[in-house]
Formats: C-alpha cells, structure tokens, sequence
C-alpha cells in the first residue's frame, strides 16, 4: 500500500511525493507533485505496474546503453572467452558508436530498423555480421527487460538482411589422399589423419595428450578443448585457454583403427613424450623463411612489360625496378628475393630475424592453414576449396555414406542434436548424381511408353494401350496353352 509524504519548500509551497515499495520492500519514489491527489494517483499506477511487471524505478531506463553495457551487462554476463571476444568487438564496431549513446527507455524498434539499414548501406557490414550484431543487442535488452530496467524490447520484430546458406564442400576421399601426399612433415600429416579419422574439432585435436588415449582398445576420450583468444585486449593474458569440457560440455568417446592407434604410438615414442605432453606441438622455425629460387633464372626480356600505371609507365617483369613499382608476380619475387640472397651472402645485409608465433606448444589454427594447409592445398589442386575444418564435415559424410547409424554418428561428433548430423546425409557430392541417375530411370519408362503411344499416331494413346493389354493377354493365354496336361 503505498502513500503520500508532504514537504514544505523554503518558499512556503506545498509538495506531495508519491512512495511505494517495490518487490525487495524498499521504499521508491514515484515522483513529486503540487497536489496529495497528484501524488495518490502516482503511486497506485505506480504500484499497478510493479504488480504487472513493469519498471520499478523509471530512472533505472535512463541510463544509456553504453553506461549500462559496460558497467553492469558485459561484466556480469557468464559467456565463454571466445564468445566475450566476438561481443567485445561487435559492441565496440558496430551496437555502441550508433545505439550507445541513446538512454535505454528511449530507444524503440524504429531506431533498431534505421541501425539495421545504417550498417547495411553505410557501414558496409556483410549480412552475417549484421545477424550476429543483432543478436548481441537482443541479448542486452532481453536481460534489460528481465531486470525491469526497460518495459519495451526494441529488437523484437525487426528483422536482418537475409543470410545466404552455401552448400558444403565436401572432400573426397581421392581429394584427401592428394592433400595427405602434398603436406610436408610426418607430424602435420599424422595430424590430419587423425582428423579425418576421429572428426574432432580443431581446439580437441589440438589439446589431445598421450593419456587421453587408450592404444590397446583403440579410443580417444574427448575431455578438454583449447580455444584461441586473438587479441590480449579482451581482458586475458592468455591466448590459449583450456577448457575442461568440449563443446557439447560432454565427455565423449570416439574409436579409432588399429593403424592409426600404432602410429599414434610410434609418434609417442619417437617424440619422447609424456602421458600430460602435448600430442601435437607447434613447430620451432630454425630460420627465417626464405623464397626458393629457380634453378635457372627466366631472362627478363623474354617476360613482357608490366601494365601501365598512373603516370602510363611499363617495366619489364622479373626485374627489381617492375617490383618496386608494385608488381607482385613471380618473376618480380624472384627478381628481389635473388638480390637480398647475393646481399646476404657478401656479407653487406644480416640474416633477417625468424618471424615466431605467440604460443603456449598450441598449434594455431590461423599458423596451420597459411603455412600448412594452404600450401598443400595448392600442391595438391584438387579443384575445390576445402579448410581444415572441412575434416569433420567429410568424417561425418563419409560415414553416413558408407551405411552408419546417425545417433552413432551424433555421439562420436558430439552433436547436441540429431538434425545438426542428418545435414550430412545429402551433403556428399555424389548424392546429386544419384538423384539424377533415379530421375533419368524414371523418365526413360516414361519416355518408352510415350514412343509407343506415338508409334500408333498422335492422340491414339488409348489405342495404344489397349493394344499392350491385348497383347499382354495373349502371351498369358499361349502359356497356358503349352502347360502338360495334369494327370488325375
């Protein structure tokens, strides 16, 4: 039950203030009036929208999205490092230079539509980074909402460019034997075959240890991932973060051939390494990378002249001039890379310091693809794109091929659903020939009875088929005709 307490001003004027309590039992202010009616009328609407779950303190709302995301929400939000990460930079990118000067009461589902098209039209953002902006300011304002301190979710509604959703490309197992062949170094290649054969995630791969493998029996228990924090900025010191518990936050079990589990071994042994040793470790470069050259330099004259540029001045490929100039091909590499190497070795230039990564023994996704399997993949050229994650989706899809049960599959993906495994019962490249070989059957029937209908002449089609019927009625008469008579 609320109340009216009445002041004097030092002007000797009457104020009434509206008082209720909210849901802890505090006393809160519904405002202050000229007249006690004023004031009555305050703080029973007052107390009206508390009883339906409205705002408590209308002040609460003023605040703008930037004070409240930075002092109450992002600290206080549980979410995983990665996931701060990518929140951290988006609130900072695109949700607070537009919204976040704006009181939290204040904005409503237009200015969320106009922010929307903002990005799209002026900021250039891709429709995936718009989606996943979006998403971000939902979660504020659904966690503003349940704290009462906005009575209105401005994103409700509002809607984002559409997200196109490409067909996966899927590699072969022809494709993956030419990309196994192209990897240098018998620890990256025993990495990707166990890859392919487990389906693990990049960050469970990478944080496997010798204990978390059973030789004997032949299984790998999935009980930690490392994540990979990009910028030390987000409030860690650490670029690599274990997590006891993978993604599903589910310990799993996945089996694994008996040639694998003995090169598994043999790499144990050979490596020396201990049962909390890292079963893959990011490799020590012993110099820096150097260009190799041809073994027979390419005369320059033989190579044409580069495009013209501003000023409609050409050089000529392969030289020094071309690359200073900005040309980037081969042939004006070439060209500098063997002029710093016969600096190098007269002694007038110090041999470049090796470029390291920032790493616990991690391998780092980013360093593997551009160092390893990019160059692989180019090696290899098998005609489609494929990124070290593409492993899983061909694990899955390999095995749903070859006849496996989709909840077996499920649990060795660790999939927290069955639909997220059922994508990769078509996803296999041949599935669309299959349909095509099924339609081409089905039409070939088609088009042989239509053939015959024609034969007969245009529009005889029920003559047509009566004649088959009669026909087909003959044959049944002769055999019956040349049956043995039954002796009775």
């Amino acid at each position: 039950m609320g109340w009216v307490e009445k002041r004097v001003t030092e002007a000797g004027r009457a104020r009434y203030t509206a008082m209720f309590r909210d849901l802890k039992g505090d006393k809160r202010s519904a405002g202050t009036f000229s007249t006690e009616r004023r004031a009555a009328k305050e703080w029973q609407r007052a107390e009206v929208e508390l009883a339906d779950g409205k705002i408590a303190d209308r002040r609460r709302g003023l605040q703008t999205l930037r004070t409240y995301v930075e002092t109450q929400w992002l600290p206080n939000h549980v979410i995983e490092a990665t996931t701060l990460e990518s929140y951290t930079y988006l609130l900072n990118r695109y949700i607070l230079p537009e919204l976040g000067s704006r009181r939290m009461a204040e904005i409503l589902p237009g200015h969320v539509r106009e922010w929307v098209t903002r990005m799209q039209d002026v900021l250039g953002a891709r429709p995936p980074t718009i989606r996943k902006s979006k998403v971000v300011l939902d979660a504020i304002f659904t966690t503003a909402l349940n704290d009462q301190i906005t009575t209105l979710h401005p994103g409700k509604g509002v809607k984002t460019p559409p997200v196109a959703t490409k067909p996966r490309a899927i590699v072969s197992s022809e494709q993956f034997d030419k990309i196994h062949a192209a990897l240098e170094g018998s620890t990256m290649r025993l990495l990707v075959e166990t890859d392919i054969e487990t389906g693990l995630r990049w960050g469970e791969l990478t944080e496997l240890r010798p204990k978390d493998i059973d030789l004997e029996d032949g299984v790998i228990t999935v009980c930690r991932v490392v994540v990979h924090l990009r910028s030390a900025s987000w409030g860690n010191e650490k670029r690599f973060v274990v997590k006891q518990y993978p993604k599903d936050k589910e310990w799993r079990r996945v089996s694994i051939t008996r040639t694998l589990a003995d090169e598994l071994k043999a790499h144990i042994d050979r490596e020396g390494l201990g049962p909390d040793d890292l079963l893959f470790r990011q490799p020590v470069p012993e110099g820096p990378a150097r260009r190799t050259l041809p073994s027979q330099p390419v005369d320059p004259s033989t190579l044409g002249l580069t495009e013209p540029n501003a000023q409609g001045r050409q050089h000529r490929h392969g030289t020094m001039t071309a690359y200073s100039a900005g040309c980037r091909c081969q042939h004006c590499k070439n060209a500098i890379a063997g002029y710093r190497a016969s600096r190098r070795a007269a002694g007038r230039d110090a041999p470049r310091v090796p470029r390291t990564v920032s790493t616990d023994g991690h391998i780092s996704n980013s360093w593997f693809r551009t160092e390893v399997w990019d160059k692989a993949l180019a090696t290899a050229a098998i005609g489609i794109h494929v990124t070290p994650h593409g492993l899983r989706h061909a694990h899955a899809s390999w095995l749903l091929a070859g006849g496996a049960d989709v909840q077996v599959v499920k649990e060795r993906l660790g999939h927290g659903s069955i639909l997220t495994t059922a994508r990769y019962l078509h996803a296999r490249p041949d599935a669309g020939d299959r349909a095509l070989d099924a339609l081409a059957a089905f039409r070939g029937a088609s088009r042989q009875t239509d053939a015959a209908a024609h034969a007969e002449g245009p529009g005889n089609v029920d003559v047509a088929e009566l004649r088959r019927a009669m026909a087909t009625l003959e044959e049944m008469v002769d055999s019956l005709s040349t049956r043995p008579a039954t002796v009775t």
